[in-house]
């Protein structure tokens, strides 16, 4: 029996979805690409990108949502993910739940980050949730246009804990959303 993956939701162009074991390998590729990771500390082995995938299925496991598989409906390709899962470090705004992306370079600058992140937040509200950040490199700024474009307000800018004092990613600009 072929166990088919859960549709968590659809917009006009993607299809949020659990996670397949095929996904593994688009989703290592995309996180050892530099452009990706550009805002990131730095790129993940497959072994980084093995551990990320079960920790994602775990919190679907535990809470029942989480960062969702995205897929084009044209073409049945994973590009990435968009969804929650619990902010993994001590600041003022947690304990909290994040609302987050990465999509493979071929695929930004279609709208898909958005399109998908507008889902989820109706996603979000449907399992409960009242309050979600967002949170990125005060470098990167098309991430923070994604969180203006589906409704975030910014309330703030950080020190993100996990990073070096002298990174240039350390500086981090926070939005928050009430659902």
């Amino acid at each position: 029996m072929i166990n088919l993956p859960t549709i968590y939701a659809e917009t006009e162009r993607l299809i949020l979805r659990s996670w397949k074991p095929v996904d593994l390998q688009p989703f290592s590729k995309m996180n050892k690409d530099p452009q990706v990771m550009k805002y990131f500390p730095s790129t993940l082995t497959d072994v980084e990108s093995e551990m990320f995938y079960h920790r994602i299925q775990y919190e679907f496991e535990l809470k029942g949502w989480g960062l969702y598989a995205v897929e084009l409906k044209e073409s049945g390709e994973f590009i990435g993910y968009v969804g929650i899962h619990e902010i993994g470090f001590d600041a003022h705004f947690t304990p909290g739940i994040e609302i987050g992306w990465r999509l493979a370079a071929d695929h930004h600058n279609h709208g898909y980050a958005t399109e998908a992140a507008k889902k989820v937040l109706r996603l979000a509200k449907f399992h409960g949730l009242t309050r979600l950040y967002s949170f990125t490199a005060e470098i990167n700024k098309p991430s923070e246009r994604v969180m203006q474009k589906i409704g975030m307000r910014k309330i703030g800018e950080f020190n993100h804990p996990k990073l070096a004092e002298d990174s240039c990613l350390l500086r981090h600009v926070l939005y928050g959303i009430d659902l």
